[in-house]
């Protein structure tokens, strides 16, 4: 994917590369060192660079080269792309796209800002923020907040086409970033806090019509499996494998959102995802006609599909029955890695749930469930053999419980919180030590649910949350660590204040690249975690770092725009604690570090 340690870089994203089944321009702009040209760095989704003019060495040295600011307050997660001399950025709502001139003293060669309907804002569950914009065919891909899906020149920002991908009077959003795919650019849809039933779409690329469309729950025929050879942990789903599991017709507003970034991996054909929480958040109104606990599939699961049919090769349910908001949308990453001494074509998942999930990405195959912060007690471990009935399923804590604690009584201190032990923030693989890197989530909550009617486009939650930093620990909100997939291990762990909410970056330097939310912009060794360098940026961080090569120079950069779920609080102006479903008073702290903001910030060396 970049210029050196090229034989470790290949095993991370080259290898996912093929021109019979990837997307050609995505896979030759790829191919040279100094692009960025996937939100996540490759197909692959490791986050991971071959450039090493950055290194260990010398990380301390960096400079601040260049900023640019996107006009825009708001939460700004994602990052820029960076194409040959032109780089491609956007903004929160209401997600203008920037193409800047680098050869040129980075001037803006086109500014496209579309005109959306402010009245989605108030429908975006946590905050208006949008994960990025992606290349391909010479054309940039755009998802805006009211789910329009907007194809646009790469050289002139002239729209190209334009599709509406769902209806925010529904209470349906698009925050996602989209993933292109040979001829298809494929998107999700949010909306489980107001009860949609969510969907993955495929479109194609020349023309934006729709080709497949795979619902995260409902009948077979909605869902895109195949009862018989659709598998989930080495067995098939079987007939109606998700009506099964809902009581009556609750399906039609159960929720499962779609708005992580997606993988894919071209020698198989399968593209990777999640899928995110039941609707609503009390899980009594969604228990059986018995009063007893349903899975609600296919809720909380990771998908592989087939990029042309969308049907479900197989899925793998992380939190059945969700009880606490654990939504399963984190990024899948594929790599290979070496599990007791056999080296497996792995998909790696760190679940909101708090498990690191390690799974063969060709069967599904469950290789490693294990806890990656201590402090998760909401459940003990999950179930790994493959002959007990339990296998695959996290074992609870009747204590922690928000189903059997009943409906109107707070069940205190559940970790992690709603939030996850890691949400959003897209981790980093890197070849050069075969570990994962981890921006986590150190909080814990109280959760109360209560009785909610639905009424489309209204919110459908049904309970009240209060967050804060775990007990018994560091005392901080958050950690940046290292893990070993194929065991299931913490490798090392460094502290924060606060979470880290940004994506991480590893590079050939042997550099680890983050942000914390109270703004600063940090590089580690990615051996032992030690610090190297940090910088404070304008506004909180929850964008993801990147890199890229222009004339010989290498060039580090991050998005600095407080907000997100985290953020919520200073981003929408809330002080009542509970607001922002639970997030405004476990970080009312940040109001005493950085304020809001919207820029990019670009480091390289002297």
């Amino acid at each position: 994917m970049r210029k050196s340690a090229f034989a470790c870089g290949l095993l991370a994203s080259a290898a996912f590369f093929s021109p019979a089944s990837a997307n050609e321009s995505v896979e030759k702009c790829s191919a040279d060192a100094n692009n960025w040209c996937v939100q996540s760095g490759n197909y692959a989704g490791t986050r991971y660079s071959t450039l090493d003019q950055i290194t260990t060495e010398n990380v301390g040295q960096l400079k601040v080269a260049w900023t640019f600011s996107t006009g825009v307050l708001r939460g700004h997660e994602g990052g820029p792309l960076v194409v040959g001399d032109t780089m491609y950025l956007h903004s929160a709502f209401p997600n203008i796209v920037f193409a800047l001139n680098l050869a040129d003293e980075n001037k803006i060669i086109w500014k496209y800002e579309p005109k959306q309907d402010p009245s989605v804002i108030p429908v975006m569950c946590c905050d208006t923020v949008n994960r990025g914009v992606q290349y391909a065919d010479g054309k940039i891909f755009l998802h805006q907040a009211d789910t329009s899906l907007v194809a646009l020149d790469a050289k002139t920002g002239k729209e190209l086409w334009k599709v509406v991908n769902a209806d925010p009077k529904k209470g349906e959003t698009g925050t996602g970033s989209p993933l292109v795919t040979k001829d298809k650019v494929i998107i999700g849809v949010s909306g489980a806090e107001f009860g949609v039933r969510c969907f993955l779409t495929a479109y194609d690329i020349n023309s934006g019509k729709r080709v497949w469309r795979a619902y995260s729950m409902g009948p077979d025929s909605d869902i895109l499996v195949d009862p018989e050879k659709t598998m989930s942990l080495g067995k098939p789903v079987g007939k109606d494998s998700s009506l099964k599991t809902w009581n009556g017709d609750q399906w039609k507003i159960g929720g499962g959102s779609i708005w992580g970034y997606m993988a894919f991996d071209p020698e198989l054909n399968l593209i990777y995802y999640g899928t995110g929480n039941p609707s609503t958040w009390n899980p009594a109104q969604r228990a059986g006609p018995d009063g007893k606990q349903i899975d609600q599939k296919w809720s909380m699961t990771k998908f592989a599909r087939d990029v042309d049919t969308g049907i479900a090769k197989w899925a793998y349910q992380m939190t059945p029955f969700d009880e606490w908001d654990y939504d399963g949308i984190n990024e899948p990453v594929l790599a290979d890695i070496d599990v007791g001494g056999e080296k497996r074509k792995a998909v790696v998942h760190f679940d909101r749930n708090g498990f690191g999930y390690t799974q063969d990405r060709v069967t599904g195959e469950l290789l490693v469930a294990e806890k990656y912060d201590p402090v998760v007690n909401w459940a003990t471990h999950v179930v790994m053999d493959p002959k007990d009935p339990k296998y695959g399923r996290p074992q609870v804590v009747a204590k922690y419980s928000t189903f059997l604690n009943g409906q109107d009584v707070n069940s205190k201190g559940i970790c992690p919180a709603a939030l996850g032990s890691k949400d959003q923030q897209p981790v980093s693989f890197s070849p050069l030590t075969g570990l994962f890197y981890v921006p986590s989530n150190h909080v814990c909550m109280d959760y109360e649910p209560f009785k909610v009617s639905y009424t489309a486009g209204q919110p459908y939650v049904g309970a009240t949350l209060s967050m804060f930093p775990a007990p018994n620990s560091h005392g901080g909100m958050g950690n940046f660590l290292a893990w070993d997939a194929g065991k299931g291990k913490i490798v090392w762990s460094k502290p924060e204040q606060f979470s880290v909410w940004s994506g991480a970056l590893t590079t050939a330097g042997g550099v680890a690249f983050y942000g914390t939310l109270e703004g600063y912009f940090k590089a580690v060794d990615q051996k032992d975690g030690k610090e190297l360098f940090k910088f404070k940026t304008p506004s909180g961080i929850i964008g993801n770092a990147m890199t890229y090569s222009h004339g010989g120079k290498q060039y580090v950069a991050v998005f600095s725009g407080v907000g997100g779920w985290a953020g919520i609080g200073l981003a929408a102006g809330l002080t009542n604690p509970t607001d922002g479903l639970g997030a405004v008073g476990g970080y009312a702290g940040l109001r005493q570090y950085t304020n809001l903001g919207g820029s990019l910030t670009v480091f390289s060396l002297p």
